[in-house]
């Protein structure tokens, strides 16, 4: 990151302006400060202060430095206290990381493409803001924060039969407002299939992957959530659905309202309340209590691990930065670890949180991570 943006996030933070995901990036860079178990000494935050005035607007040549420690505010003093944090940071994750980073991977973000009834293609991530299609009776805008609309104009002519999708690959993820007000947070790998119109008795979707629901409610037509292996029935709810093929089982979590999740293959089914989560796993279906922040981590831009084997934050990091995972050896897969970082930074940051665990090593090779005991 550049110094300028570093300072502008900074002073952001400061005042108290960062939204979710600049937050998440500040408090990831402060995961790394207590590796060696100090902090900056008197002597090495005097010998960094003119590194972090010089980045700062307030600067000017003929500005003492007697001047300014007189004359700064509050504020600007907490803001540079920041700054020397930041700087120090800099310098202890850029020693710390991963020294084979020439094939450094950036991380994923707002990329995916919208397939319409008529079998129309269009990339959004390359597609204006405004109006992107229109068919018949059904508008398809993209909004300026990267949200895509589908608004019904003429209710009669739209044709309930066709469907549309939209489908994210490997490193993107993107957030969509159907015809009838449902929100849908469509996360990485992922595809949803939807009418251009519900039908009178009920709203049906398609999800392969992952996605969160915020339900429009409307008690006279229930909506479902079609998977592989389940179906979820809905009035109006908030929850998160992963399916991903090569996952444990099928998740379904539940963070606002009531849903019934009935298995493909079981007579039986499932009411969940609040907080808890079914598991779907080789025709068994169980409810248990679990943690909501870990859950919904992905949509808040953060990767959270709660003793979560290696093996499994692997597939996330391999969906996210759309790169392979190959292993030196079978037996690391089951190590245990915790802890959260941001999803916006490189991945050579993410490795290099597992990497002072002092358990695993990591080489990244372009388009590949090889995973390696320490």
């Amino acid at each position: 990151m550049q110094k300028k943006n570093a300072q502008d996030l900074l002073q952001n933070y400061a005042a108290g302006l960062c939204n979710e995901e600049e937050k998440a990036i500040i408090e990831g860079w402060y995961l790394y400060m207590p590796e060696d178990g100090r902090y900056p000494d008197h002597h090495e935050i005097e010998s960094s202060k003119s590194e972090v005035w010089k980045s700062l607007p307030l600067n000017k040549a003929k500005v003492s430095r007697l001047n300014f420690i007189r004359n700064l505010s509050i504020a600007a003093t907490f803001l540079i206290c920041l700054g020397t944090a930041f700087y120090f940071y800099i310098s202890k994750t850029n020693a710390g990381l991963p020294q084979n980073t020439i094939h450094d991977i950036a991380p994923g973000g707002n990329k995916a493409t919208l397939i319409l009834a008529d079998g129309k293609k269009i990339a959004l991530d390359d597609a204006s803001t405004g109006k992107i299609a229109e068919q018949s009776g059904l508008i398809v805008t993209k909004t300026a924060d990267g949200q895509l609309l589908f608004q019904i104009k003429e209710v009669k002519s739209i044709n309930p039969l066709a469907y549309n999708s939209i489908i994210t690959p490997k490193g993107g993820q993107y957030q969509v407002q159907l015809p009838d007000g449902t929100k849908v947070w469509l996360n990485t790998a992922s595809s949803l299939k939807f009418p251009t119109a519900f039908a009178a008795n009920e709203r049906s979707v398609i999800l392969n992957g992952e996605a969160y629901f915020e339900v429009a409610k409307n008690p006279e037509r229930p909506f479902m959530v079609n998977t592989p292996e389940q179906k979820v029935v809905v009035l109006g709810t908030h929850f998160n659905i992963n399916s991903y093929p090569d996952e444990q089982g099928t998740k379904t979590t539940l963070f606002e309202g009531v849903v019934k999740v009935m298995p493909n293959r079981l007579l039986s089914s499932k009411i969940l309340k609040p907080g808890e989560q079914s598991i779907l796993k080789e025709d068994k279906l169980h409810v248990e209590v679990v943690d909501m922040e870990e859950i919904l981590a992905w949509k808040n831009g953060l990767f959270v691990f709660n003793n979560e084997s290696l093996e499994s934050i692997m597939r996330k990091i391999s969906r996210w930065y759309n790169v392979d995972i190959e292993y030196a050896a079978d037996a690391i897969k089951s190590e245990p670890f915790g802890g959260s970082i941001s999803r916006f930074g490189n991945v050579s940051q993410i490795l290099h949180m597992l990497e002072i665990t002092g358990h695993v090593r990591f080489k990244i090779l372009p388009n590949r991570i090889l995973v390696m005991n320490k």
